[in-house]
């Protein structure tokens, strides 16, 4: 292989993931190239010498990257909020939009702490990798956090991330889990599977094709899991108690029935619920409090 260079390759992965449909050609290029350097993304513009090895693991990566696998998937990596996670095949990969809603669930329990001087409890439903409940442990010093996964390899994930957090995690249903925390709970979170099955095919490659389904549909109109949340919430959660959840755009307050709002409203056990925005000003997660 003749001699190549930094601007090289990374121009050659550019254009490679572009053709693939990737929506982030370039990001993902410097990624791949920093993770086969084993050097930060900053520290690319220093790297003088690229071993014939380097380029064709790098170029390896980026022909993975453009058939649509997911880019934590071949890093192995996903960043969220202050935390690092290891995730892989058979865990749904954290997105930048759930951290609003890992910041709701941290500034709640902080409120918590404030108000009533004890440590807060909260509870992070159908974890994941553990992105959420590790972020709160770490944002919210004595806070007792709890954790469940039903999904036997997404368990596995978050057993290995949350290792040493102080996370509770157990392995069950959301809809079953913590009975013993009956009344007791100030903080519920959740980022529960919410896609429509009739919307498969809109979900993007890298999700459809990659994370698991248990991690992504949720019945005809997605809410399904959200009504287990409601119910669920509504055990746990003491007097006063809040919960909050993601979901779909179209599940805001303007969507069809309501959306993930009007779940909860239109029990009558809740209070002050309110939807919320993510950056790009698209409905994004649910808050409520327990009127009770």
């Amino acid at each position: 292989m003749t001699e190549v260079t930094r601007r090289s390759l990374l121009a050659t992965g550019a254009v490679l993931l572009r053709e693939g449909g990737v929506a982030s050609p370039d990001h993902d290029a410097s990624v791949l190239l920093a993770h086969v350097l084993g050097v930060s993304r900053g520290a690319l513009v220093l790297v003088d010498h690229i071993t014939d090895e380097q380029a064709d693991g790098y170029l390896e990566l980026v022909h993975r990257r453009a058939a649509r696998e997911p880019l934590q998937h071949l890093t192995g990596v996903a960043y969220f909020r202050h935390v690092e996670l290891a995730v892989g095949p058979g865990v749904f990969v954290p997105r930048p939009e759930t951290e609003l809603l890992a910041g709701w669930a941290v500034e709640q329990a902080h409120r918590v702490a404030r108000e009533t001087r004890r440590e807060p409890v909260v509870v992070d439903l159908c974890t994941g990798s553990g992105a959420i409940a590790k972020s709160i442990a770490a944002e919210v010093p004595g806070a007792r956090v709890h954790a469940v996964e039903l999904g036997e390899d997404a368990y596995a994930w978050a057993e290995r991330n949350l290792s040493g957090s102080g996370v509770d995690l157990r392995h069950g249903d959301m809809g079953t889990a913590f009975e013993d925390l009956r009344g007791s709970v100030d903080v519920v979170v959740c980022n529960p599977p919410y896609i429509p099955l009739t919307a498969w095919e809109s979900v993007a490659a890298e999700a459809r094709d990659h994370d698991p389904d248990l991690a992504l549909y949720s019945g005809q109109d997605g809410l399904d899991a959200m009504r287990v949340l409601e119910q669920r919430a509504a055990f746990l959660l003491g007097p006063g108690g809040v919960v909050g959840a993601e979901h779909a755009d179209e599940q805001g307050p303007d969507g069809l029935g309501g959306g993930a709002p009007a779940v909860f409203a239109a029990t009558g056990r809740w209070v002050d619920v309110r939807d919320h925005l993510d950056l790009a000003g698209r409905p994004r997660y649910t808050t409520a409090r327990l009127a009770r």
